[in-house]
């Protein structure tokens, strides 16, 4: 049995689609709403990203547990701290699994970036340090944000803040990338 071809939108579609829903339902309605769309456009989306794929990538897997745990403990405790916490959880969980894999020297960043980027054994390492740095340092950001500044200055740090700093960062992490980049044959060089 082949893996299906997903267009190229799907990708960002899934990865995307709950936090802009979750944004939207804020707008119009408040946090408990979205919280409840969050969750339902989480379970959507993977569903449409293991349809289309026939696979759930494990940064899908970890975000979406979290997301329906967190989303129901604010929803049943009728508490919003606990979805305010949620992108905390999800940042150290992937610090505390880079760390672990810098340590033993596995760069995990590399079984889950491995098909799309590749490079060689240093570069893994250095990508897997500055990550787990990078998520970590985004852990306590949110913490600093949420307890420290109103509802929806949070939501737009959430949407804007974490998104755009997740980008930057990763941009700025391409000299790293092509410094160690590996040429398959055939490509040019």
């Amino acid at each position: 049995m082949t893996t299906p071809t997903a267009p190229k939108w799907i990708k960002p579609a899934v990865e995307f689609g709950p936090l802009v829903v979750f944004f939207i339902a804020f707008k119009v309605y408040d946090l408990r709403v979205a919280t409840g769309v969050l969750m339902a456009a989480t379970v959507v989306c993977v569903a449409i990203g293991y349809w289309t794929t026939r696979k759930i990538s494990p940064m899908q897997r970890v975000t979406a547990v979290v997301v329906l745990l967190f989303g129901t403990l604010t929803l049943v405790l009728h508490d919003n701290s606990y979805v305010k916490m949620k992108p905390t959880v999800v940042q150290a969980l992937f610090a505390i699994v880079l760390f672990g894999g810098a340590i033993l020297r596995r760069p995990t960043l590399q079984y889950v970036l491995g098909e799309a980027l590749k490079l060689n054994d240093s570069g893994w390492r250095q990508l897997t340090w500055r990550y787990a740095i990078f998520f970590t340092c985004m852990a306590i950001l949110n913490e600093i944000i949420w307890r420290n500044f109103s509802e929806g200055f949070w939501v737009n740090f959430k949407l804007f803040g974490i998104v755009g700093l997740t980008l930057l960062f990763s941009l700025a992490q391409m000299p790293l990338m092509k410094r160690h980049m590996i040429e398959t044959p055939g490509e040019p060089g």
